[in-house]
């Protein structure tokens, strides 16, 4: 624990680094599921779509997500945070993130297999989601409230 207390620095900057990494890629997934379903189906506009979603998928989203969970977790140890109630609070946004990742990356599957679900209005009132956590998020890890 003294090795990860010298790094702390460190481990909370790349903490932060991957978390605007996945928070990035959690506000253009869905503007591109938004283009997707405005292209022709079965046109190579939308094959397009299906590459560059899948892109987006593996190299930036989920390996942030993972980065993200095992520093905040390293952070949260070495901090000893576990039981400040503002943690808690965090852990259960980021936990809803998490889940909102999966059905994103779900959904994303769906529109490559041709279906169709949610309309372009939707998509764009989930594309509020993860900046409306976030601020909530960083409200709690830098007042503390509690």
């Amino acid at each position: 624990m003294d090795q990860l207390a010298a790094i702390y620095p460190w481990l909370k900057a790349g903490h932060v680094i991957f978390v605007i990494f996945w928070m990035a890629g959690l506000f253009m997934l869905p503007r591109y599921f938004v283009y997707h379903q405005e292209s022709e189906p079965g046109s190579a506009e939308e094959a397009r779509w299906v590459d560059r979603e899948a892109k987006l998928r593996k190299i930036i989203l989920t390996p942030a997500m993972i980065i993200v969970w095992l520093l905040g977790l390293v952070l949260a140890s070495t901090g000893q945070w576990w039981v400040a109630g503002w943690l808690h609070i965090k852990l259960l946004l980021v936990l809803a993130l998490s889940g909102y990742h999966g059905w994103m990356v779900g959904y994303s599957k769906k529109l490559a297999k041709g279906e169709r679900r949610l309309s372009g209005k939707a998509l764009r009132l989930l594309n509020e989601v993860p900046g409306v956590t976030a601020a909530v998020i960083v409200i709690l890890v830098v007042v503390k409230p509690f």
